[in-house]
C-alpha cells in the first residue's frame, strides 16, 4: 500500500508539472503513429523521416505519452536481427554464428544504447563508495573493468541463449527476438514509474516520467505480442515465464538504483533492458528443453 501510494503521489507531482506537458497533436497525424516515430528516433538509428506535418527537426520526446508504442517500436527494432539470424541459419553458418550476426545487426541498429547504459551502471555501482562518486562514474565516457565485464557477459548471455535456441527450435527461435525487444522495453519503463530521478539535470528528468495509463497501453500491445508469438509457435508457458521474469528483473534493477543511488537514470533505464531481455531469453531456454 505504502509503494502505491508512493507512486501515486509521484505521478501527480509529475502531471502537475508544466515541464512535462506534451505539445497539442497535429489534427491531421494519428497521435500513436506519432509516438511511434518518436520511439524509433530515440531507441534506434534507424532512419524515421519527418512525418507531415513536423515542423523541422522532430520534437524530443515525451515520454508521459511516447512509450505506450514502445512494443512496437521494438518489432520494428527487432526485424533486422530476424533477418540476420535467418539468413544465417539459410547460409548454412551454423546457430551460434547466426546468433552472432543477429547480436551485431542489433547492435548496429540501436547505436549500443541499452549496451552503453548497462556498463555505465556496472562501473558506477561496482566501483563507487556513495550515491555521489557512483553517478559521478557513471557520467564519465570511458569503460572500467566493471563495465566491460558486464558487456562480455551480456553479449555471451544472448549469443548463447539465441544459439541455443536455434538449435533446438531451428527458425521459430526468430520469433523470441521481437518478443523479447518488446518485452525487455517496456519492463524498463518500470524504473521511471516507481523512482525519481536520481539526479536534478539528468536527461531522466528532461524526458518525463510515462503516465500509468501510458504503461497499461504498453503492457497491453505487450500481451498482444505475447499472443502472436504463442500462436505462431513459442510454447504458451515460455511466454508467461518471460513475461513474469522481464517483469522480475525491472523490480531488481529499480530497487538496486534506489538502494545505490537513490533514484533512476537513463544509464539504469538501459541496464534494465539489457537484463529484461536475457531474462526473456533464459526464460524460453527453460520453457524449450532438449
Amino acid at each position: 500500500m505504502a509503494e502505491s501510494a508512493g507512486l501515486e503521489s509521484r505521478q501527480a507531482a509529475i502531471e502537475a508539472d508544466d515541464e512535462f506537458e506534451p505539445p497539442p497533436p497535429d489534427p491531421g497525424l494519428w497521435p500513436p503513429l506519432l509516438d511511434l516515430a518518436a520511439c524509433l528516433r530515440f531507441y534506434s538509428r534507424l532512419p524515421v523521416p519527418a512525418l507531415p506535418g513536423e515542423a523541422g527537426d522532430p520534437a524530443p520526446p515525451d515520454f508521459r505519452t511516447v512509450p505506450r508504442m514502445l512494443p512496437v517500436a521494438g518489432l520494428v527494432i527487432a526485424l533486422p536481427g530476424v533477418v540476420a539470424l535467418l539468413g544465417g541459419l539459410g547460409l548454412g553458418l551454423g546457430p551460434y554464428l547466426a546468433a552472432t550476426l543477429a547480436a551485431l545487426t542489433a547492435t548496429l541498429v540501436t547505436g549500443a544504447l541499452h549496451e552503453d547504459g548497462l556498463a555505465d551502471v556496472a562501473d558506477g555501482f561496482g566501483g563507487g563508495a556513495d550515491a555521489a562518486r557512483r553517478l559521478a562514474i557513471m557520467r564519465d565516457s570511458r569503460i572500467g573493468a566493471y563495465g566491460a565485464s558486464a558487456l562480455i557477459l551480456a553479449y555471451a548471455l544472448r549469443i548463447g541463449a539465441v544459439a541455443t535456441l536455434a538449435d533446438r527450435i531451428g527458425w521459430r527461435a526468430a520469433l523470441v527476438l521481437p518478443l523479447a525487444a518488446a518485452l525487455s522495453r517496456t519492463a524498463a519503463l518500470w524504473p521511471m514509474l516507481a523512482l525519481a530521478p536520481a539526479r536534478p539535470d539528468g536527461a531522466a528528468r528532461a524526458v518525463g516520467c510515462p503516465t500509468p495509463r501510458t504503461h497499461a497501453i504498453a503492457w497491453s500491445l505487450c500481451l498482444a505480442v505475447a499472443l502472436v508469438a504463442w500462436l505462431l509457435g513459442l510454447p504458451w508457458i515460455g511466454v508467461v515465464l518471460a513475461g513474469l521474469l522481464a517483469v522480475l528483473s525491472a523490480w531488481t534493477m529499480s530497487r538496486m538504483a534506489e538502494r545505490m543511488i537513490g533514484g533512476q537514470t537513463g544509464d539504469v533505464i538501459g541496464a534494465c533492458q539489457q537484463i529484461a531481455e536475457i531474462a526473456v531469453l533464459l526464460a524460453m531456454l527453460i520453457a524449450i528443453p532438449r
